[in-house]
């Protein structure tokens, strides 16, 4: 897939889940979403950076946790987020 493919929330955690579930999953969700918090933490700092290559692959490396995370407890995001977000007028007050 070139890097102007586009891209769906489903191929992108099935690209995930095929290059490193055997790892993610041994490791369990505990330590998975250890380095999922530690990920979030570093696009924290790089929020408040003008370092906008580092603020951007913190967002990539937070959604690739993110579907480590989801892949390991077998919930299917675009799914979850179509249920979620795409079904009638969506959730009502915050998200």
């Amino acid at each position: 897939m070139s890097n102007d493919t586009p891209l769906t929330v489903k191929q992108f955690q099935q690209h995930i889940r095929d290059r490193y579930y055997d790892s993610d999953h041994e490791r369990g969700t505990p330590g998975t979403f250890m380095w999922f918090v530690e990920e979030v933490g570093e696009l924290a700092t790089a929020l408040h950076s003008d370092d906008r290559n580092n603020l951007e692959e913190e967002f990539a490396d937070v959604i690739a946790w993110l579907c480590t995370l989801a892949n390991i407890n077998e919930v299917d995001l675009e799914q979850a987020l179509r249920r979620k977000y795409l079904t009638g007028e969506g959730p009502a007050g915050h998200k």
